[in-house]
């Protein structure tokens, strides 16, 4: 997408909108500031996905707080998703078919958004931050664990057979690594003065 000057976090676009095969859905930012920020990711999505589902006020969600772990959704109730979002969310996504389970962060400070703890590689597999909340039973697995000093590390994006994983935290990469992982190593560190990290750059679908 082109810059634009207006909204200085909109580099970070997976907080606009949660996208899966059956449904797309607009967020609300918990931050005002970012408001503006939906419109113009929906633009660009509709091609894509020409119809939209939308959270309402009073809710809050942003999209880092969502993590899809195949059919199911783990729906971080944090600063910016607050739980009349939250619940909004699951709804729609029950009326597509899909279940969820709600995880509060409130109490980690550390933690901005659920994913900002929490990657899902696929094959039953997560890497977690030191310290995260349990996983609801029916979406438990491995857990490769992040060592307290790179928890940034931890929010992390799986894209076909390559791990994307901010560069500079070689624990995590080792981990990877010795699962058969293939990595990409990507610079983050001007995202990360921002608070955002790797996969609030861009949607998946």
């Amino acid at each position: 997408m082109a810059a634009d000057e207006e909204f200085p976090d909109g580099t970070f676009v997976e907080d606009t909108f949660v996208v899966a095969d059956r449904v797309a859905i607009a967020t609300r930012p918990g931050a005002k500031t970012r408001a503006g920020e939906v419109g113009t990711v929906a633009a660009a999505l509709r091609r894509f996905r020409p119809q939209l589902e939308r959270i309402e006020s009073p809710g809050t969600v942003d999209g880092g707080d969502v993590c899809q772990v195949e059919d199911h959704f783990l729906i971080g109730v944090s600063a910016r998703t607050n739980a009349p979002g939250a619940a909004q969310l699951a709804a729609i996504l029950t009326r597509y078919q899909y279940t969820s389970s709600m995880i509060d962060i409130r109490n980690h400070a550390s933690l901005l958004h659920l994913k900002s703890g929490i990657a899902y590689l696929g094959e039953r597999r997560f890497l977690v931050a030191a310290g995260f909340p349990p996983l609801p039973k029916m979406v438990d697995a491995e857990r490769i664990e992040v060592a307290a000093g790179e928890t940034y590390a931890a929010n992390c994006v799986r894209l076909n057979d390559d791990v994307l994983v901010a560069d500079g935290f070689p624990r995590v990469a080792d981990a990877l690594l010795k699962r058969g992982y293939r990595i990409r190593l990507l610079g983050m560190s001007e995202f990360a003065k921002m608070d955002g990290g790797l996969s609030c750059l861009s949607l998946r679908f």
